[in-house]
């Protein structure tokens, strides 16, 4: 992580703005109330975010410094991914900006919810969330099953090693075809290998509206063959996007849908 946050003598903010998905759901369970008064418009996107209801009581930006500069923050959450211009121009505005980076193994996410308790002053609640979600996970883990499985998504689209999907699967005892195949980060999967594979549980999210020719690969005749004789597993992209406590479902919902 790379923030740096106040010391405990310091006041805590008054008015924070996130400009990350993940820093706005983290925010958003760990903030005092008020302190809080803006997170971006994909927090309120039900298949970005898992807390689309919530955020809607907030304010939403679209990340832009004159935008989030009229709100008068006294501290703005961003990650490494915030657009560089952004982070530039609200420093050179004096406006405390704090990049957190995504959580990319499973053991970052406590460290992370700290970490941002400290930066809103409010430790306790964040010690408190960290320990439970430490122990809920422990008590999720799974055996190594033997069993592969595959996210592959649209364009053919996957998560090898070293991503959050990676953990996530390696937690439910699956292992993961992409990384198998020397894939790190994210990556392309051909389907030709996917077929050669044939991994016992392939996970892909819902289309999203519209229509899009990356998408046809995933109504491939040899992938329809392959998928009547293999798991089949639908993401909800929500759930495996952040670093949350809710990331828990994700692990959870796989070990429920291996077949015995």
């Amino acid at each position: 992580m790379l923030a740096l946050w106040p010391a405990a003598s310091e006041a805590a903010p008054q008015r924070v703005v996130s400009v990350n998905l993940c820093t706005d759901q983290l925010a958003m369970l760990l903030a005092a109330p008020g302190q809080l008064v803006s997170v971006s418009w994909l927090a309120a996107d039900p298949r970005s975010s898992v807390m689309p209801e919530a955020a809607r009581g907030y304010q939403l930006n679209r990340g832009g410094a004159e935008e989030v500069f009229a709100l008068r923050p006294d501290l703005v959450l961003a990650s490494s991914w915030t657009r560089r211009e952004t982070v530039s121009l609200l420093r050179r505005l004096g406006v405390e900006v704090v990049e957190l980076a995504p959580a990319q193994r499973l053991e970052e996410i406590a460290p992370a919810i700290r970490e941002l308790a400290a930066l809103l002053g409010r430790t306790s609640e964040g010690e408190v969330m960290a320990n439970a979600f430490t122990r809920n996970l422990a008590a999720l883990r799974g055996p190594e099953t033997g069993r592969s499985a595959a996210v592959w998504e649209a364009g053919g689209y996957t998560s090898g090693s070293g991503t959050l999907s990676d953990e996530v699967l390696r937690a439910a005892g699956l292992r993961n075809l992409a990384a198998r195949a020397g894939i790190a980060g994210g990556g392309y999967l051909p389907l030709e290998r996917l077929v050669m594979e044939r991994p016992d549980l392939i996970l892909s999210s819902a289309p999203w509206p519209g229509a899009s020719r990356a998408e046809d690969l995933l109504v491939h005749p040899a992938l329809a063959a392959l998928r009547r004789d293999t798991a089949g597993f639908k993401m909800r992209d929500a759930d495996w996007v952040c670093g949350l406590p809710q990331i828990l479902h994700a692990i959870g919902d796989l070990k429920e849908a291996m077949p015995q």
